[in-house]
């Protein structure tokens, strides 16, 4: 009697927390669905001042000049200025081979030659949960040395991406202070900020790291680098609306935070390979711009803000259909 008595009390508690759980999970959705209401501002749009992520086969020697000189026609379209070309990753150990971009120097010189307006990036990073670890000044100094060896590449600056990055992360920001020596530009991708209060420390739970970061700390960030590309994606949002009112949560807290001085980029998913069904259906291009869209409106006319659009060798033509008539006209 006893035992049944305790099963009927625990499954009664067990009842319960599911119901607050579900409970919980709708007022977020109906909190981001509201985000995503009204309409946008017919000024609120591109103002030549966008960015966009391109693999690695552009430094490898998979890409010649031919491909760039498809790629500029491809982005004189576009209201990109800055594009950002993987040439990592860095070694377990910190390390950046050089043989991982040994056509860099070309792929500089011809996108000088046919976007001389584009600046370029080498896009840097690796794992730090697993590989990497940044705690450790000799991998933080071998990070330092593979960025000065590949600036002499010609590149205008550094865009780092390491994840996950925890909030909080001292040696990071250490890490971004002393890549200053070698780059007049940097810029970094960070993850998402967190929405509402208490959803970092639940998600951080869940997924045993940090999906968001704090406020505070996205401003440190923000306040030693030139550039920063939230990247809103990879969002788990289950529709389209409610990743709208995702992105539109983000944008707004980010234009609040990010100085007008310094460049603000929404990162926009121009793939289609989240690993579950409903991630495909609910994230595109299309509600990226639009989420966007409605928190400029909020915010007010701003000239360095733009979408980030990842990444180049998934992209579709419906992608690039999508950011030029929901963002770009």
């Amino acid at each position: 009697m006893i035992a049944r008595t305790v099963i009927r009390r625990g499954l009664r508690l067990l009842a319960l927390a599911l119901a607050i759980v579900v409970a919980l999970v709708g007022l977020l959705a109906a909190a981001l669905r509201l985000q995503f209401t009204g309409a946008p501002a017919a000024w609120a749009k591109s103002t030549g001042n966008d960015a966009l992520w391109l693999g690695h086969a552009w430094v490898d020697g998979r890409r010649t000049e031919r491909d760039v000189e498809q790629l500029a026609v491809r982005l004189r379209a576009t209201g990109v200025k800055d594009v950002y070309v993987h040439s990592g990753p860095f070694d377990w150990d910190g390390r950046l081979n050089p043989a991982k971009y040994p056509n860099a120097g070309n792929f500089v010189k011809w996108m000088r030659k046919h976007l001389p307006a584009i600046r370029i990036s080498a896009w840097l990073g690796q794992s730090v949960d697993n590989a990497l670890d940044l705690d450790d000044p000799r991998s933080r100094a071998n990070v330092l040395s593979g960025v000065a060896a590949i600036m002499r590449q010609g590149y205008d600056g550094i865009h780092y991406n390491f994840e996950p990055i925890g909030d909080g992360d001292t040696e990071f920001l250490d890490l971004l202070e002393r890549t200053r020596q070698h780059t007049r530009l940097l810029s970094t991708s960070t993850p998402q900020i967190e929405p509402y209060p208490g959803l970092r420390l639940a998600a951080r739970a869940v997924l045993a790291h940090d999906k968001y970061w704090s406020q505070g700390y996205f401003t440190q960030v923000v306040d030693r680098v030139d550039q920063v590309a939230i990247m809103t994606y990879d969002s788990f949002t289950p529709l389209q609306s409610i990743y709208g009112g995702h992105v539109a949560r983000q944008a707004r807290l980010a234009l609040d935070l990010v100085p007008d001085a310094k460049a603000l980029y929404i990162g926009a998913p121009a793939y289609h390979d989240h690993g579950v069904p409903w991630a495909d259906a609910a994230e595109s291009v299309a509600m990226a711009a639009e989420g966007t869209r409605l928190a400029l409106s909020d915010h007010g006319r701003r000239e360095r803000f733009g979408l980030a659009l990842y990444v180049d060798f998934a992209a579709t033509e419906e992608d690039w259909r999508e950011y030029t008539t929901r963002w770009l006209r």
